[in-house]
C-alpha cells in the first residue's frame, strides 16, 4: 500500500503562487486606457487666391456663434457633478402552527389510553431582514476636446487629465455625447447632461498599492469557508 505525504507549507506556497500569477490586476502595473488623447483639429483647406482681403478659413467666427466650441478639436470643460445613491431593504417573515388530538373511548379494550398522550402539535417561524446602502460621489473639472460632430447638433467628446505625483500617477478619463446648445458662454457643461458618459478615475503607485489586499491575504480569503 502506497502512502502519500502531504506537505502543508509547500501546498500553501504553491497555491499562493498560483493566486499571484492568476491575478492580472497585480501582475501588471495599472495604466491609463488608450484612446482618450486630445483630438487635433482638422487641417484648414488651402486659401483660395481670389484677391479678397477677407478669408473665412483664417479663424472666422460668426457674430451669433462667438467662441463657443463647435468644430472637431475645439476644447471644452466638463464639470463633474456625479452623485449616485442607492438603497435596498428586504424583509421576510413566516409563521406556521399546527396540532391534532385523539380522544379514546371511555369503555372497551382501548379505555386504558391516556388522552393527554394522544395530543401533538408543531410550530415553525422565520424572520429575516436585509439592508444595503451605497453612495458614490465625484466632483471636479476635466477639459476634453470634440472628437466627432454628428448631424443632429450633437458631438462626441473625449479627453483625459493625468497627474504625476511623488507617490505615483493618477488620471481621469472622460467620454460621451453632448448637445452643443447646452454649452454655456465659457464652454462648460455639467456631466449630468452628457449622454453615454464614461468616467474612469484610477491611479498607481505606493498609495494605490497600500489600499489593496496582499496576495497572501487574498489567497486565505479565497479558501476561507467563513
Amino acid at each position: 500500500m502506497r502512502t502519500r505525504r502531504f506537505n502543508l507549507p509547500v501546498a500553501i506556497a504553491t497555491a499562493a503562487a498560483l493566486a499571484f500569477v492568476t491575478s492580472p490586476a497585480d501582475a501588471k502595473k495599472a495604466k491609463p486606457k488608450p484612446g482618450f488623447g486630445a483630438t487635433l483639429p482638422l487641417p484648414s483647406p488651402p486659401p483660395v487666391a481670389d484677391g479678397g482681403i477677407f478669408q473665412a478659413n483664417a479663424g472666422y467666427a460668426a457674430l451669433y456663434e462667438g467662441y463657443r466650441a463647435r468644430a472637431v478639436g475645439d476644447p471644452l470643460t466638463v464639470v463633474l457633478t456625479e452623485r449616485i445613491t442607492s438603497a435596498k431593504t428586504a424583509g421576510s417573515k413566516t409563521q406556521r402552527d399546527g396540532g391534532f388530538s385523539i380522544t379514546p373511548p371511555t369503555a372497551g379494550p382501548l379505555d386504558f389510553l391516556n388522552p393527554n398522550a394522544l395530543k401533538a402539535g408543531g410550530e415553525s417561524s422565520f424572520n429575516g431582514t436585509g439592508n444595503a446602502t451605497q453612495t458614490s460621489a465625484l466632483g471636479g473639472e476635466v477639459s476634453v476636446t470634440i472628437a466627432q460632430l454628428l448631424g443632429n447638433g450633437t458631438a462626441v467628446i473625449r479627453g483625459e487629465k493625468r497627474l504625476t505625483l511623488s507617490q505615483g500617477e493618477e488620471w481621469v478619463q472622460f467620454s460621451g455625447i453632448i448637445r452643443l446648445a447646452d454649452l454655456d458662454q465659457q464652454n462648460r457643461i455639467a456631466s449630468t447632461r452628457v449622454a453615454d458618459a464614461r468616467v474612469e478615475y484610477s491611479g498607481n503607485g505606493q498609495v494605490a498599492r497600500a489600499s489593496r489586499e496582499g496576495w497572501l491575504q487574498r489567497f486565505f480569503n479565497m479558501i476561507s469557508p467563513f
